[in-house]
């Protein structure tokens, strides 16, 4: 078990990530566009969804948006994100909004959302790479029996790079959107010091990346079809598959 992503339960680290972070990963704005494309085209209607390891709930907001009837569902281990997405979905959507305090990493998760399953469409965003490879795939498995027949589960995810130089250029490109971030909210803070923060960020041993190759194959090996990378930047991937519908004996 991987006890570092325990680092994420302190307030300093997520609300640090929130404000300085989370706005500046390259193409946030593509990604959820992509994100609500996908539902759009493979769901009808929406009735209700699950944000896994929400944080502040950025996803769940985004479906909401698109599909205000809908019932969501935000869990997370950590009090200071659950505060944040609490903070980010009130004012529209706190009505049809649930909100569960709970670490994923652990099997009992499950009971904590069962009696809101089968969801049409669970999300996960930067958060199932912090757990063992083997505790992925049962939480993928774990997915896969909460979706309905039909089901979108979708996945925006730090993966492993598949050589130094692919690592590079997304730690590059990720210092620089840093930096261009910290410039626009007028922080003072030199390339360098942003540089020097990156490498040596408290969260980093909380990371566990696996290939995107390998997790969607754990995914076709569960049983999801339409399995594919919707989108990919170096080590952000967005993937996910579908649930079959059931078959109808005649």
């Amino acid at each position: 078990m991987n006890n570092n992503y325990q680092v994420w339960k302190t307030a300093e680290l997520s609300q640090k990530y929130l404000s300085g972070v989370r706005s500046a990963i390259p193409l946030a704005t593509e990604q959820i566009e992509i994100i609500l494309r996908i539902i759009q085209t493979t769901k009808s209607q929406v009735n209700n969804f699950l944000d896994l390891g929400c944080g502040d709930g950025i996803l769940g907001q985004a479906i909401l948006s698109q599909y205000p009837d809908s019932q969501g569902v935000f869990l997370d281990f950590s009090d200071a994100m659950i505060e944040a997405a609490k903070s980010k979905v009130a004012d529209n959507y706190q009505g049809n909004s649930e909100f569960i305090i709970q670490d994923y990493g652990l099997p009992e998760w499950v009971n904590k959302v069962q009696e809101k399953a089968p969801f049409d469409v669970i999300v996960s965003g930067f958060s199932i790479h912090h757990q063992p490879d083997t505790r992925k795939q049962e939480i993928y498995q774990e997915i896969y029996q909460l979706l309905q027949p039909g089901g979108l589960f979708l996945n925006l995810e730090h993966v492993a790079s598949p050589s130094k130089l692919i690592e590079q250029l997304f730690d590059e490109l990720f210092v620089d959107s840093l930096y261009a971030f910290h410039q626009s909210q007028d922080t003072n803070k030199s390339r360098e010091e942003i540089n020097r923060e990156h490498y040596n960020r408290p969260d980093k041993t909380a990371n566990i990346l696996a290939p995107l190759e390998t997790q969607c194959d754990w995914l076709r090996e569960i049983g999801f079809i339409h399995i594919d990378c919707f989108m990919k930047l170096f080590e952000i991937a967005l993937f996910g598959g579908i649930k079959p519908e059931l078959k109808v004996e005649i």
